[in-house]
């Protein structure tokens, strides 16, 4: 592996770090449920970046399909909270 590419996966792993702290911040700190759900959204959005930056730093290739499932899994959830939140603004409203 070339130099430029292992710098590169570890600034990428610090900035992965870095988005996750953050995100953990908003899930805690968020004053409405949408912040909370777009910031679990990133959590794992972040967590497939994660398997994908380790996929290169590894050359497993087959965790590439585990990073795809997890992203299906993810928007899928992303889909359902959508609805319960706009299900409650309209019983409330």
């Amino acid at each position: 592996m070339t130099d430029f590419l292992q710098v590169s996966i570890q600034l990428s792993y610090i900035g992965l770090i870095i988005s996750l702290v953050l995100a953990f911040m908003r899930l805690i700190l968020g004053p409405t449920l949408a912040d909370r759900v777009v910031a679990l959204d990133l959590i794992s959005f972040v967590t497939i970046g994660f398997i994908a930056v380790y996929t290169l730093d590894s050359g497993q290739k087959s965790l590439l399909d585990v990073a795809i499932t997890l992203a299906l899994v993810a928007f899928l959830g992303t889909i359902a909270f959508a609805r319960l939140i706009t299900k409650q603004k309209l019983d409330k409203g």
